[in-house]
């Protein structure tokens, strides 16, 4: 029977896309598992290796100074079409990839043994691999250790998954969603794709648990939560980066649509009644922030998208405003 998982290239997708790691800083578990597989299997090249759309993103690698090659260069991209490991003994003999840029030119590529990295739902997200300059035959043993360290990777990205979401919602923690606007602000500079920031804070909400208890609070928080992940496209990123405040990160976004799914959400929430007992009801300002290249940093993003927000306070609260630009007077006071 074939394995459906294997050719669902969207789902794959989705699967990598859930671990926000893409774009995101080297991080020292994940450079452990390389350095060992490297020193272990006697090899100069190892790498945990992501298969993007388009692209192969090393999240650690050894012996390598890039981050990034096409998709179409991977060997890994044909790791991830199996559930088993691929072993490469000779690459200059190997039809798929005797012609490849990686193998005819530098790295010069001779041998490659890569173990697909499984998710739990059972997605290959990319691999860890081990790469040598000369042709050789990697010993069964030597595949069990890697196929060991594989699975250490990917418990990490688990560890990471869990660490980087907020208990009571689900959504991000301010450190994780952080970690995604750094990654949007690294797109903007290599791939001029635009991103736009969301920054909404629940209205009167110390009223609410001063009112209601503290438990009220946290059934509003929770369903702000839900109301925002519905509402927002599957590619959009919610994070909870205050207390009642929350955070919506959208790809290839100007103001216009950053505005217009603001819009939505500010409206969904003005007609929510909350099952609690009396039903609550709550409302949200929200400051809208397009990444600028002159944003620079995602502190000085996020200021932008405070300023905006503020405004929207100050001026009646349950109302949506756009930022200025970097460089204009609030954002210059508040950065």
């Amino acid at each position: 029977m074939a394995d459906l998982k294997l050719s669902d290239e969207p789902a794959r997708m989705a699967a990598l896309r859930r671990y926000s790691v893409l774009d995101t800083p080297v991080e020292s578990p994940f450079d452990k598992i390389t350095a060992l597989v490297q020193t272990v299997l006697g090899v100069p090249i190892s790498a945990v290796s992501l298969i993007d759309t388009d692209r192969q993103w090393f999240k650690s690698v050894q012996g390598l100074d890039t981050r990034q090659t096409p998709r179409s260069m991977a060997f890994c991209a044909h790791t991830i079409r199996a559930r088993d490991p691929m072993v490469v003994p000779d690459a200059a003999l190997d039809p798929r990839f005797l012609a490849n840029p990686l193998v005819t030119g530098a790295p010069h590529i001779a041998s490659y043994a890569g173990v697909p990295l499984e998710t739990p739902d059972g997605y290959n997200i990319g691999s860890l691999c081990a790469i040598d300059t000369v042709p050789r035959a990697f010993a069964p043993d030597q595949i069990d250790l890697l196929k060991r360290f594989a699975a250490l990777v990917v418990s990490e990205f688990e560890l990471r998954r869990i660490a980087g979401r907020d208990d009571l919602t689900g959504a991000l923690t301010r450190r994780a969603f952080i970690a995604e606007m750094d990654a949007a602000i690294v797109r903007l500079e290599r791939d001029s794709q635009a991103s736009a920031l969301i920054l909404l804070d629940v209205d009167h909400f110390k009223v609410i648990n001063d009112t209601h208890g503290h438990p009220a609070g946290d059934v509003v928080l929770t369903a702000l939560a839900a109301c925002c992940s519905a509402t927002v496209r599957p590619d959009g990123v919610l994070g909870r980066v205050g207390g009642e405040e929350f955070a919506i990160l959208l790809a290839d976004a100007d103001a216009d649509a950053a505005l217009a799914t603001a819009e939505r959400v500010r409206a969904l929430l003005e007609g929510l009644r909350i099952d609690h007992e009396p039903p609550l009801g709550v409302t949200a300002s929200f400051g809208i922030a397009p990444l600028a290249a002159d944003d620079g940093t995602s502190g000085r993003w996020l200021a932008r998208a405070d300023v905006a927000l503020y405004t929207a306070k100050r001026t009646g609260r349950n109302r949506c405003r756009v930022a200025g630009p970097p460089d204009s007077e609030g954002a210059r006071r508040f950065a």
